[in-house]
């Protein structure tokens, strides 16, 4: 990604990427048959979280996680496999079965809160996440060039952006064009409810690189996973790394954006705990972004860096791992 990739005029293609990026969620509709469906679903949690609190619902939701782990072999057998990739070493079976175990329920939680996240006053939400870190944040964002959170795909970080945004923090993520229909209809609603929620920009992931470079020069937040090592096109910069002792290819881009915006660079994780309660730890900058420049040394060393975090959380919380 050179230099002039940032600055030139738009092209009409990359001006219709614009334009696609700026479409909200809401203009894309969903079948009637779906939005029925996900109305019935959100109906019931609801309806079950006011007459038995959010522990109670978090208790259905490990029942029906430990339906799904007794039931599903063919998930239960790749959570194996993911296991063996994070232990080497080796795990008893006990252990690991316990760790399947766990998955399975936390993500059945997980989404179910996820379903009604915006149903759920937002006092009660912000008291039931610890925030550690904040302050890094808050540091950056006084030098007024932005900030940028390397994320992984590892944890419900939805809800850290979600608490974000009722916070006031001016916030933007990039996703894959092909989007859920669970999660457009999930975004519509939480926008809906919340205006914050609503002014939070969501980028697709082949966004022309002006647009995220303008939103770093307006002081803005920008979180991304960038530990997809699958092919997604041959303009798409990617950097090597090792993990869990395996070579892989992770996605670049945005922290190249990052590193010549001088905007500050963080990496952070978001634990579940139980009865949602949730943890959201994020680093102090991890270089000087007044010194350090867009070179290949200093990607590489961010992103060996990054990986290495990625795996030492893996190993400490092997149930967060989501790409199953």
């Amino acid at each position: 990604m050179s230099t002039e990739t940032l600055t030139e005029p738009a092209r009409p293609r990359d001006e219709a990427n614009l334009r696609s990026d700026a479409k909200s969620d809401s203009d894309e509709a969903l079948p009637l048959w779906s939005r029925l469906k996900f109305d019935f679903v959100r109906l019931f949690l609801w309806g079950w979280a006011r007459c038995f609190s959010l522990s109670g619902l978090y208790q259905l939701g490990q029942f029906f996680g430990t339906c799904e782990f007794l039931l599903d072999y063919n998930r239960r057998r790749r959570v194996r496999r993911r296991l063996e990739l994070f232990f080497s070493e080796g795990l008893p079976r006990r252990r690991r079965l316990a760790i399947t175990w766990r998955y399975f329920m936390r993500i059945r939680c997980d989404k179910m809160l996820y379903t009604i996240l915006d149903k759920v006053p937002r006092e009660k939400l912000l008291k039931r996440i610890k925030w550690f870190g904040r302050e890094h944040l808050d540091e950056a964002l006084s030098h007024e060039r932005g900030a940028y959170i390397m994320l992984s795909h590892f944890g419900s970080h939805h809800v850290a952006g979600f608490v974000m945004a009722l916070l006031g923090y001016s916030l933007a993520g990039v996703r894959d064009p092909r989007e859920a229909r669970l999660r457009r209809y999930v975004q519509q609603k939480y926008a809906e409810t919340f205006p914050e929620v609503a002014a939070m920009k969501m980028f697709y992931a082949d966004t022309f690189p002006r647009v995220i470079y303008r939103y770093f020069q307006s002081n803005n937040v920008v979180c991304t996973a960038l530990d997809v090592d699958r092919f997604r096109g041959e303009h798409l910069k990617t950097c090597p790394v090792t993990i869990f002792g395996q070579r892989k290819e992770f996605l670049t881009g945005t922290l190249q954006i990052a590193l010549r915006s001088r905007a500050a660079i963080m990496q952070g994780f978001m634990i579940s705990r139980k009865n949602y309660y949730y943890r959201w730890e994020l680093s102090a900058p991890l270089i000087d972004s007044e010194t350090e420049a867009d070179t290949p040394e200093t990607v590489a060393q961010l992103m060996q860096h990054y990986a290495d975090e990625i795996e030492a959380h893996a190993r400490t919380y092997p149930c967060h791992l989501m790409k199953i």
